[in-house]
């Protein structure tokens, strides 16, 4: 009995022979592995530290028109002019980025852009700049456009930054190109009453001529810096082929100040025989940010005669001459400016202001003329300068 109860109770105790495992582990006869001690793992769904630590909005955009800030008219512009701005990128982040900018539109043409995309690198806290030139086309329709200049980089995005301007139509416009051998004649007249302007130019040539240029733009309510009228005239490379040729003219410009104008007066003759590069303007201001300015350019390099005679006349006022002569080979590089500014009067802010009496007891409009006679006549002409004097 004892031996039965013996071998029962062997055969109830597994075997106790082991193998070793290749890997390290411990492998018993009936296949039971041993726990074998590994490294902790933290498990892949959790997130790792952020690359970007700054808040996702941490470029500011500006876009601003240069010039003062008091001028009101600065965003007008005439078609085929220029307009300057400058964008202006502020991080706010913690680290310096390179920042992408570009420019979008749902009004304006991508070509009248300098550029479309640029990038800037920006240090933390700190505002870059670059300057943006938007040339209309001189086929642009009046109107007001606008535009919006964004900025992104790896972990900002931007305020993006907006702007508009405004464009006026030109009133009349006049461009002559020609280049060649032969015998050329022009002539170019302009009036205009509503800004009180007259220009001349007559010229004539025989030679040879690169290019001549004759431009005329007249804006009769020109806003902004824009001219009531302006002349650009450019001249590559005259010269006489046979004895007897020359370059002749004769141009004039005529802002009467009794019309509301500058008062300035520019006269310039020529005959020449060799004309190597003319390059001048001539702006006449009336109306919006410059107005009552007259502004002559010239620079040029020539043989023969050429005559500047240029005056300003305010009655009353002020009397101004500038007259020069030049006989011979010479490069000149010239500038006159004209203007006058009206002195500032007391306004009146209420319908009722009161008017003060004159020494005759008559009563005077501030910026109005007092008619100096009781003739019909001489009535009608003070009416009409102070209409001229409202429109200017």
């Amino acid at each position: 009995m004892k031996e039965l109860l013996l071998i029962l109770i062997l055969m109830a105790i597994p075997a106790g022979a082991t193998v070793e495992d290749p890997g390290g582990g411990s492998i018993s006869a009936t296949g039971s592995t041993w726990p074998v001690r590994t490294e902790t793992s933290l498990p892949t769904f959790l997130p790792g530290p952020s690359p970007c630590p700054d808040p996702p909005q941490c470029l500011i955009v500006s876009v601003d028109l240069v010039g003062p800030n008091a001028d009101s008219e600065k965003r007008y512009v005439t078609q085929g002019k220029t307009l300057e701005f400058l964008v202006s990128v502020e991080n706010e982040g913690s680290s310096e980025v390179k920042a992408s900018l570009g420019i979008s539109s749902k009004s304006c043409p991508m070509e009248w852009f300098s550029w479309t995309e640029e990038s800037l690198s920006i240090p933390a806290g700190s505002t870059r700049t670059r300057k943006l030139l938007v040339s209309t086309d001189t086929n642009g329709m009046a109107g007001t456009y606008d535009f919006v200049v964004d900025a992104s980089s790896l972990c900002c995005k931007s305020n993006p930054g907006e702007e508009y301007f405004i464009i006026q139509d030109l009133d009349y416009a006049s461009e002559t190109a020609i280049s060649g051998a032969g015998q050329f004649r022009l002539n170019k007249n302009v009036r205009s009453m509503n800004s009180g302007i007259k220009s001349n130019k007559e010229i004539l040539f025989s030679g040879s001529v690169d290019a001549l240029v004759k431009n005329e733009y007249l804006v009769d309510g020109s806003l902004g810096k824009n001219p009531n009228f302006e002349a650009q005239d450019a001249v590559d490379n005259y010269n006489a082929l046979s004895p007897g040729d020359s370059l002749i003219g004769s141009e004039s410009f005529k802002s009467s100040a009794v019309f509301g104008g500058v008062g300035a007066k520019l006269q310039e003759s020529y005959d020449l025989q060799q004309m190597e590069f003319e390059s001048q303007s001539f702006n006449l201001h009336q109306t919006g940010s410059l107005k009552k300015t007259a502004d002559f350019k010239t620079a040029n390099n020539f043989t023969g005669f050429y005559l500047i005679d240029a005056k300003q006349t305010i009655p009353g006022q002020k009397n101004l001459l500038e007259h020069e002569e030049y006989l011979g080979s010479f490069e000149i590089n010239r500038k006159i400016l004209f203007r006058n500014k009206q002195a500032s009067e007391s306004l009146c802010f209420e319908a009722d202001c009161a008017k003060k009496p004159g020494p005759d007891n008559s009563y005077k409009v501030p910026g109005q003329f007092v008619s100096p006679c009781s003739s019909g006549s001489c009535n009608k002409f003070t009416n009409a300068l102070n209409a001229f004097s409202k429109s200017a």
